[in-house]
């Protein structure tokens, strides 16, 4: 069973929220940083991305820019830009996007449940990432970017945040420049706090649904704290780390679709006539083409777009791995004919997020920089639950999720 717990949150004063709060840190470069932060030296990404407070080219895994992290933290928080609740908390968290809300608790979520698999993954984890977020949380002495979770809904936790919105005021509501509306409320009633903690505690299981990285550095940092403090309990804060979990019947996973830098020497035609073993082909045009559904797949080149068909015999419905579009394009197209043997490295496939559009693709494969695109049907959410049910990984790069939580809206200290 699934334990959360409230906390005294850091958050930004309500005049500075829209200003502090920034994308996560893990979804744009350090030049598209550079150019987010422009005007605003408020921004989250001074301390999420602390390698902007140097200059372009600086070592942006030295000591000296985690620990320029906390020095930026601790000059906000002293010049009164970030406030902390003085009582154990929850947070509802409301984003809004196209007309579609997803509501959450902000809660502490138990290192424990995370190590016993009460949290369960569906992805591996590279290990620069990962240790780089390790710096930054042990620098940091702070979980700064929430984990994204999800829970199979239950209608007593939703009745709960809904009941707390519609009877009190938001401390946040403002909409970015993507046009995501986020509300924020803190719920500081005792006995509505006891119930959101007992209701959780009967969902069995929480997933990850976004923040991997995140999730196994924030449960390192907790482990180097238990090896620094040998007699710890079980009130202490670095037991637990930062979430935000929503109900599944709320969340929307998007297309996340590829894009090849070359053909592994062969040309157009002789690419297409060697995928025609594996899929049913179909020119569709110069219109992109966004498969509608599973086992299609869209496939930009030479300027036209093509529907590919996995054939029957090239899929396995009964591995639930398997039988993942991101599996069967990688294991009946990527691997075979372009030579794409682990995407986790191979430096001739990138990734290009739902969001982007697929517009994003054709305009890396015209100018030049790639060669072929593919478009995707979206991964589901049962698909995802299932997986990691089984305890079995996913491909990676294999969900999108929109619309993604800022950070610095809620900070969470590990003393």
């Amino acid at each position: 069973m699934a334990t959360i717990r409230p906390f005294k949150g850091v958050r930004p004063k309500p005049e500075a929220a829209s200003s502090i709060a920034a994308l996560p840190y893990d979804v744009m470069n350090s030049s598209e940083a550079r150019e987010m932060v422009k005007d605003n030296p408020l921004s989250f990404l001074y301390i999420d991305r602390p390698e902007l407070n140097f200059p372009p080219g600086h070592d942006m895994y030295s000591y000296e820019v985690y620990h320029t992290a906390r020095k930026v933290y601790n000059k906000l928080k002293s010049d009164g830009y970030f406030i902390q609740d003085n009582q154990l908390v929850y947070y509802i968290y409301q984003l809004t996007m196209d007309g579609r809300k997803q509501t959450g608790i902000v809660a502490r979520t138990s290192i424990d449940d995370y190590t016993n698999n009460v949290i369960k993954k569906h992805e591996l984890t590279r290990k620069q990432k990962e240790q780089d977020r390790v710096h930054h949380v042990d620098a940091m002495n702070a979980n700064t970017g929430p984990i994204f979770m999800t829970y199979r809904n239950k209608e007593d936790i939703t009745n709960i945040m809904q009941d707390w919105i519609e009877k009190n005021q938001p401390i946040y509501d403002f909409t970015t420049n993507l046009d995501v509306r986020h509300a924020v409320w803190v719920v500081d009633n005792t006995d509505v706090i006891d119930h959101i903690t007992t209701a959780f505690a009967d969902v069995d299981a929480l997933y990850i649904a976004d923040g991997h990285h995140r999730n196994a550095s924030a449960a390192a940092v907790s482990h180097l704290r238990r090896e620094q403090n040998p007699g710890y309990g079980s009130d202490e804060a670095f037991n637990y780390y930062l979430s935000v979990i929503f109900p599944d019947n709320q969340l929307a996973i998007m297309d996340y679709n590829r894009v090849v830098k070359d053909l592994n020497g062969l040309t157009s035609d002789e690419f297409i006539t060697k995928i025609k073993e594996r899929f049913d082909i179909e020119e569709v045009g110069t219109e992109p083409h966004r498969p509608q559904k599973r086992h299609t797949f869209g496939m930009y080149l030479a300027s036209k777009w093509y529907k590919l068909t996995a054939k029957d015999e090239f899929v396995n419905d009964n591995d639930p791995i398997e039988c993942l579009d991101v599996s069967i394009l990688q294991s009946q197209l990527l691997t075979p004919y372009l030579g794409i043997t682990d995407p986790r490295t191979d430096a001739r496939i990138d990734f290009v997020g739902g969001l982007r559009g697929l517009g994003e693709l054709e305009k890396r494969v015209n100018s030049g920089e790639m060669t072929v695109a593919f478009s995707m049907f979206p991964t589901s959410m049962d698909e995802l639950m299932s997986i990691s049910d089984a305890d079995k990984l996913m491909p990676p790069k294999s969900t999108w999720f929109e619309p993604k939580l800022l950070s610095g809206l809620f900070i969470h200290e590990l003393n």
